[in-house]
């Protein structure tokens, strides 16, 4: 099953059902997440509530898509009361190819030595599935922000002015929903682009931290779904109305070097990544992204990211932000 979140400057948000080149509005729930977190009260299932009050209402898909309509996509999942308790997360370094253009990275000039980045990966490789009911070696974990940082699909990517640079990561990302007692459930999947600061990252691996802290996007749709195994898929970086630079791309279970499950272990295990009612995003690694192969995004360049089986394409388009950075400094209580 398949849903969008929508809006419209008249009529506010509402979710559909997608359903080919229709979309099918949902009664009863505005958002992904009052459909969720009624399911987790009725201890039944999100579809059965989409069965159960999917409306007559049918929505033309295509120009929605497009940007060309008066309702616009939304991120496929978010916290529609609070961005605050929403976190953005994820983990790197579960795809081989993203591993060897780190190492790239950060590999000092003619060193043939493996840096910690291929270290982390090997110890995934040998490590990250562990038999079932046991837990396997620690991932490489980072933060990206809260709510306030996720964007939907056609919405800009920003560079902003205090950033060296941005870069498309084509991922998926999974969708969580802690319960009243702090339980985490997994919604389901949606396509994301896990937008960073490689150039500030090739300064210094220290700087990973902050690149990472950056818009992001997820979407267009929300796939309900208990996994996903081998995924394939294809990124794409348009400029000038042509495609200018694109990859084969793989994801899924199957093709990390961790299990979903001992992902989630690892980000799951923080007693404050487990309270009540709190929305969670995570990426789960890329296998390719533009950067690796010399690339440079700039403004106006579209990147579109495809996963076989997650839905429409994701894309969003690059702006740069160039006015003079300016000192932010906080105010004195005393």
């Amino acid at each position: 099953m398949h849903l969008v979140q929508l809006v419209h400057p008249e009529i506010g948000r509402r979710i559909a059902l997608v359903e080919g080149k229709d979309l099918i509005l949902i009664n009863q729930y505005s958002t992904a997440y009052h459909l969720a977190k009624d399911a987790l009260a009725q201890g039944g299932k999100m579809t059965d509530l989409v069965d159960k009050f999917l409306s007559k209402e049918f929505l033309d898909y295509d120009p929605i898509y497009e940007g060309t309509a008066t309702w616009k996509l939304l991120p496929a999942f978010d916290h529609p009361i609070n961005p605050n308790n929403c976190m953005v997360a994820g983990t790197g370094l579960t795809h081989k190819a993203s591993a060897e253009n780190r190492q790239k990275m950060n590999e000092a000039e003619g060193a043939d030595a493996l840096t910690d980045s291929m270290k982390m990966y090997f110890l995934g490789v040998e490590g990250g599935r562990p038999p079932k009911g046991n837990i396997g070696v620690q991932p490489e974990w980072f933060y990206k922000g809260n709510g306030s940082m996720l964007c939907g699909h056609n919405d800009p990517l920003d560079i902003p002015n205090y950033g060296d640079d941005g870069g498309e990561e084509p991922e998926a990302a999974g969708i969580y929903l802690n319960d009243d007692e702090g339980t985490p459930w997994r919604i389901g999947f949606a396509i994301g682009n896990e937008f960073s600061d490689h150039v500030m990252e090739k300064k210094n691996y220290l700087y990973l931290a902050p690149s990472k802290i950056r818009k992001c996007s997820i979407g267009p749709e929300l796939v309900i779904t208990e996994t996903i195994g081998d995924i394939r898929g294809h990124v794409r970086i348009y400029r000038d109305g042509k495609v200018f630079w694109e990859k084969a791309v793989k994801t899924g279970d199957t093709n990390m070097a961790h299990s979903l499950e001992n992902l989630e272990h690892h980000h799951f295990k923080y007693q404050n990544h487990r309270l009540a009612d709190q929305v969670h995003i995570h990426f789960f690694g890329a296998d390719a992204f533009s950067f690796g192969e010399q690339i440079r995004l700039q403004a106006g360049d579209i990147t579109e990211i495809e996963w076989t089986g997650l839905g429409r394409p994701l894309r969003n388009v690059i702006r740069t932000h160039d006015s003079e950075e300016k000192l932010v400094e906080p105010k004195m209580m005393v």
